[in-house]
């Protein structure tokens, strides 16, 4: 991938902790994560729905991107941004690559 050689990861979790659907929630330092797996592909986000700041470790992984539980504002995996209302704003998406057995994350400094 061009220009990651420079980017720094950083462990998030192990491989299995994050099974196929489903979306949990990890801390590094004081950033609070939504992990979630869809189609074999692992994504990151903000844990904090923009629109009433629910858990988004909360909702659910759905083939429309994740749903918040709280409104059912749901929002694309990869780019955060709403895909359904009550949330206009998109959510903070980050960087991830899997490799042995891992989660890595980067963008966290």
């Amino acid at each position: 991938m061009p220009g990651t050689e420079n980017t720094t990861y950083v462990r998030v979790a192990r491989s299995g902790q994050v099974p196929e659907g489903v979306v949990r929630r990890f801390f590094v330092g004081d950033t609070e994560l939504a992990v979630s797996r869809f189609e074999g592909e692992v994504y990151a986000s903000a844990n904090y729905c923009t629109h009433l700041a629910c858990h988004l470790s909360s909702g659910k992984v759905t083939e429309d991107g994740l749903l918040c539980s709280c409104h059912g504002s749901v929002f694309d995996f990869a780019t955060g941004e709403p895909l359904s209302p009550p949330a206009v704003k998109p959510i903070r998406v980050y960087e991830v690559r899997e490799e042995n057995g891992e989660i890595l994350v980067a963008g966290l400094e």
